[in-house]
């Protein structure tokens, strides 16, 4: 009787423990199915330091892909700082925002590229106008493979020698992320006159106008006058080389009207945008101004009896065309330049030709 009471209850444990044992196996997979469709989630964070989070917001919100951006605080000791916490430098923490972004449409390295574009890396007292190091540049990584790519896109960066002093933006594990006070969400549009007031005098945007302009020096190169000979037509070398000019309303642009840039034949340098072209009547391309009046130089043309102001790029020193005081744009003038001098690259391919910056001009 005893035997059979043991076995009795030693089956009925038996049965009760593989039950439980398969209930155990059951959940696990359960468990581990929602753990993978976690880690499989298109929806990712990413938190930058870039100095002050209003002037940040704007072109990681303009990402397609992007979903949010909120401005705050990171990278230091005080729990849940204020503003005013932060501002004394005390606290460790850099003004920052967090980007969610939708992975399925947008990379880390092509947000990584927009971080990279919006900060002057070489500068470890702050940024621009605002001084103190709770303004330094950092990018904050979730993961290894985050970590990876931030440090190659910093090599990269160094290796394009695109700066003359050293970049010093650290790279961090990011630890925790405290949202800012309500006021400085969105701030750009909530209190737009005084954001444009701030940027304007914050030095930001003139310190990349002016990094842009000398990039387009090293970067476009004139060919020697062997290489023009191959590479251009006789049309374009007698143009941009020997001042002619083609026959109007028998070239290629006077009449185009896709969006895109123009950009010299001999060199590539972006000179005008098809948001600044218009019918002249006169049969050659004609423009309001150029992408930027650094980019094209004037001299006095006294040729034919006339006197007149030649056009030619800055960089390729391409004889581009003439400038007239009579045309339609606020400053009243129009740049009639040849068909010959140009090369289109419509608005689709910018960024595969390299000028991927120039897509804004087409942003409503």
């Amino acid at each position: 009787m005893q035997m059979v009471s043991f076995r009795f209850f030693s089956q009925k444990n038996i049965f009760i423990f593989r039950v439980c044992f398969l209930l155990f196996l059951w959940g696990r997979e359960e468990g581990m199915a929602g753990m993978q469709t976690d880690k499989s989630s298109t929806i990712q964070k990413a938190v930058f330091a870039g100095g002050c989070f209003w002037c940040m917001e704007p072109p990681f919100e303009k990402l397609e892909g992007v979903l949010e951006v909120v401005s705050g605080y990171t990278g230091g000791h005080k729990e849940n700082p204020t503003y005013e916490e932060v501002c004394s430098g005390k606290t460790g923490h850099l003004e920052a925002i967090q980007v969610t972004y939708d992975a399925s449409k947008v990379s880390f390295s092509q947000v990584l590229e927009i971080f990279w574009q919006n900060v002057d890396p070489t500068d470890d007292g702050g940024q621009f106008v605002d001084r103190g190091s709770q303004y330094r540049t950092g990018i904050y990584y979730n993961n290894e493979e985050e970590r990876v790519l931030a440090e190659e896109s910093k090599k990269q960066l160094m290796s394009t020698k695109r700066f003359a002093k050293p970049i010093v933006t650290g790279i961090y594990p990011f630890k925790k992320f405290y949202p800012a006070e309500g006021y400085h969400q969105n701030y750009y549009k909530t209190n737009s006159m005084h954001y444009k007031m701030y940027r304007l005098g914050s030095g930001r945007d003139d310190f990349f106008r002016s990094l842009s302009r000398e990039e387009i020096v090293n970067q476009y190169r004139k060919p020697n006058d062997a290489e023009l000979k191959k590479s251009l037509t006789p049309e374009q070398y007698h143009v941009t080389q020997k001042e002619g000019t083609e026959p109007p309303f028998a070239n290629e642009y006077w009449n185009n009207h896709r969006k895109g840039i123009y950009v010299d034949v001999v060199t590539g340098e972006p000179l005008f945008s098809s948001t600044d072209k218009f019918d002249s009547g006169t049969g050659w391309p004609s423009f309001t101004k150029p992408i930027d009046s650094s980019l094209v130089s004037e001299k006095t043309d006294t040729q034919y009896g006339m006197r007149r102001t030649e056009v030619r790029s800055k960089t390729g020193d391409s004889h581009l065309g003439h400038v007239f005081n009579d045309g339609p744009g606020p400053e009243g003038m129009r740049f009639c330049i040849n068909s010959a001098s140009l090369r289109f690259i419509p608005k689709e391919d910018l960024e595969k030709e390299g000028y991927g910056g120039y897509k804004k001009l087409f942003e409503k």
